[in-house]
């Protein structure tokens, strides 16, 4: 059952606008006022909350992150073992978009925003990624998944899902959309090409 917007927090009420509008349509495009609007709200109200636009992006950066991090590392305590604990963050990295496809456009749009928002993002993945390349390292040691450099394999791995997940033009031109279904399909298509990429060489 939806909450009524009364009750959710204006603050929340203000970057849930901001993620879907800057995730569909860029930051740039969008203006305080458009965000206020989207809101029910007045301009002077959004900057009570965010003295500047880009002290909201700031906010929906940290937001998104702390989103997607927790919900990975929820994944994970109840992952099996070896490729299922890849398959366990991905499903849980795309489950958000799947309820709000804006949310790849965002994560898109953080990436092409320059070192600054870039780094910030990446540095609140930094404990995940850290994990991301013992777990690689140990099951390349263990034989389970093909010798490489664990870093250079996670990047690889990383630029597969968000390069992929995050451009929807490139995705369209081939008869993707982006609705939960194509979500869930390119989320599977993306599993089956990691599972090979990963598998050791017999």
């Amino acid at each position: 059952m939806a909450t009524p917007s009364s009750v959710v927090p204006t603050r929340d009420r203000i970057l849930d606008a901001a993620v879907t509008l800057f995730g569909s349509r860029g930051f740039e495009a969008v203006s305080l006022d458009e965000i206020a609007v989207a809101v029910g709200v007045r301009k002077q109200t959004v900057l009570y909350w965010f003295a500047s636009k880009d002290d909201l992006l700031a906010a929906v950066v940290e937001t998104t992150a702390e989103e997607l991090v927790v919900a990975v590392e929820a994944a994970l305590r109840n992952a099996g073992d070896g490729f299922a604990r890849v398959e366990a963050v991905v499903k849980a990295m795309f489950r958000p978009a799947v309820r709000r496809p804006a949310l790849l456009g965002l994560v898109r749009e953080l990436n092409r925003l320059g070192p600054a928002v870039s780094l910030s993002l990446r540095d609140r993945f930094q404990p995940l990624i850290e994990r991301g390349v013992s777990f690689l390292r140990e099951e390349m040691t263990a034989g389970r998944m093909r010798h490489g450099d664990p870093h250079l394999m996670l990047a690889i791995s990383y630029a597969a899902v968000f390069g992929v997940a995050t451009e929807p033009e490139a995705l369209r031109a081939v008869g993707w959309q982006p609705t939960p279904t194509g979500l869930r399909h390119l989320r599977a298509e993306l599993l089956a090409h990691l599972k090979g990429a990963l598998a050791p060489v017999r």
